[in-house]
């Protein structure tokens, strides 16, 4: 057929079989054989070889491939004597690669450590520094339940704040709760929010001083965030003689209800009784007036300039120094069993506290260091100087820690001194 797919004429088809035929002659220009063999044979010739016979050449066969699926090999049990090169047979078996350790990179100056509790003075103390026994409970007392630890923090203004409750030695060796409660709580927002930290303890032996405590936080966190606008103009203003008289009667009241819970349970007064201590933070960033207040044993005290002062005033008949007073505004007031009248709202005035209400508004420097205590941490602060030195020299040059620093800190153990540890302190930037 032609290109266009029409039969093609009979002389293009005679063409094509001249063109195509075996016997016709070759069109070359000479009629010297050419042929593949015929090149083979003059090849032989030239290097002298003989010619072997066709008949004595190899024949190559092609096999062809087995139709039938493989069978299996047999399993074997690898021998002892099996060749090191040799893969071995059987199931697949788990392998142990050996790991190697990775090399330890390169301390960087001034890196902190993995936060650890230690101890000051040459022998540690007596109990294990973690927790041996849970307090022991019942069905119908689950919310009474007390956690061994509590850790907290925020920042507002120039300040930085960290807080944190743990149950001393004695108590976690023999299964007791904290007696402590700490209470951190902001209230309002913006620069007229108020962040107020309560540090309760319980009296030592009283078998419900853990509930004491967290009801004293409970009721004067209450007080204050009913009073929160008032208190943060007040803080602001510098209306140091309000805030004294309005703090004061806000304490008196929670004590109060204090010895009224105490008449509930038949409860001598003695056994809900609380050292309260508390402080008031303005969010302003422009204000830098703390304020302190509350009742009972504990510590208020200041890291200024590398040394600790201690804030908390000397009672009647003990000696020491008089309270401090400055062009910076510092002044400690001391209200002995005076109850400020109530509001004419308020209903009846509850009989004054045992302790001495106790008061105290300063202006904090930039890098000074602010620490509220339960009595469980102003004791050995007092009682051990190497304590005092060594939170000194871990808090003064690199400001705030982190929190599990800072739990570490508190922690710092003193042979003698097994009692819980809650504190609270404020870095000024």
């Amino acid at each position: 057929m032609s290109q266009q797919g029409d039969t093609p004429a009979a002389h293009e088809d005679d063409w094509w079989r001249r063109l195509y035929d075996g016997t016709a002659p070759d069109t070359g220009p000479g009629s010297a054989a050419d042929t593949v063999d015929d090149r083979f044979h003059s090849a032989t010739d030239a290097v002298g070889g003989p010619e072997p016979d066709r008949a004595d050449l190899p024949a190559t066969v092609a096999p062809l491939p087995d139709p039938r699926p493989p069978e299996p090999a047999p399993p074997r049990t690898p021998a002892a004597g099996r060749a090191p090169w040799e893969a071995p047979v059987g199931p697949p078996r788990p392998q142990t690669f050996a790991v190697r350790a990775p090399a330890a990179p390169p301390r960087t100056p001034g890196r902190a450590e993995r936060p650890a509790v230690g101890h000051i003075g040459d022998r540690p103390p007596t109990y294990d520094a973690e927790p041996a026994a849970l307090p022991a409970s019942g069905p119908d007392d689950l919310d009474a339940l007390v956690p061994d630890t509590v850790l907290d923090g925020a920042r507002y203004g120039t300040y930085t704040l960290r807080a944190a409750s743990v149950r001393g030695d004695s108590a976690r060796f023999r299964g007791e709760p904290r007696r402590d409660a700490l209470l951190t709580a902001r209230f309002g927002d913006g620069d007229g929010a108020l962040v107020l930290v309560a540090v309760a303890g319980g009296a030592r032996g009283a078998g419900r001083a853990h509930l004491a405590a967290a009801d004293a936080c409970r009721w004067i966190g209450g007080a204050v965030a009913r009073s929160h606008a008032r208190l943060s103009d007040d803080i602001r203003a510098g209306r140091r003689g309000d805030l004294r008289s309005g703090l004061h009667r806000l304490t008196d009241r929670t004590c109060g209800r204090l010895r009224a819970r105490a008449a509930e349970l038949g409860l001598e007064p003695s056994a809900y009784e609380v050292g309260l201590r508390c402080l008031l933070l303005s969010a302003d960033p422009e204000c830098r007036t703390r304020i302190f207040f509350g009742v009972g044993p504990g510590g208020l005290f200041r890291l200024r300039d590398g040394a600790w002062q201690d804030l908390d005033p000397v009672l009647p008949g003990t000696g020491g120094a008089p309270p401090e007073q400055g062009p910076d505004g510092d002044r400690l007031t001391m209200d002995l069993r005076v109850a400020t009248p109530p509001s004419p709202s308020a209903g009846t005035a509850p009989p004054p506290p045992v302790e001495p209400f106790r008061f105290r508004a300063s202006v904090a420097r930039p890098g000074d260091t602010l620490l509220l205590c339960g009595n469980g941490l102003a004791e050995p602060m007092r009682g051990e100087p190497a304590l005092s030195e060594e939170l000194a020299r871990r808090w003064a040059p690199d400001g705030p820690p982190g929190l599990p620093a800072y739990l570490a800190d508190i922690q710092l153990r003193t042979k003698g001194y097994a009692d819980d540890r809650t504190a609270a302190a404020v870095w000024e930037a």
